[in-house]
């Protein structure tokens, strides 16, 4: 159990997030967050909507049908994310 679902439980949303903040620096698309987490396509889709629409997430279309993601760096919401995340790790260790 991680340290995010000690506290939140574990969420679609949650899984989602924390497998983008393991993965800060890289891109990856909807069906490598899905292999990884163990989450169906449709529910890492539907999760990672309202990420975007607070633009912790960064949306990149190659083409008409393939698109990436990556966590916005440049976000605040974001840096404070990471900040509690990293501080959240560290007391409950």
């Amino acid at each position: 159990m991680t340290a995010l679902e000690k506290i939140f439980g574990r969420t679609a949303q949650m899984t989602v997030l924390e497998n983008l903040i393991e993965h800060q620096n890289e891109s990856t698309y909807l069906s490598g967050i899905a292999e990884e987490t163990g989450l169906s396509h449709s529910s890492v889709g539907r999760v990672i909507d309202p990420l975007l629409k607070v633009d912790v997430v960064i949306e990149k279309r190659l083409g008409k049908q393939i698109r990436t993601f990556r966590l916005n760096m440049d976000n605040k919401i974001t840096k404070l994310i990471l900040d509690f995340y990293t501080k959240l790790n560290s007391e409950l260790q």
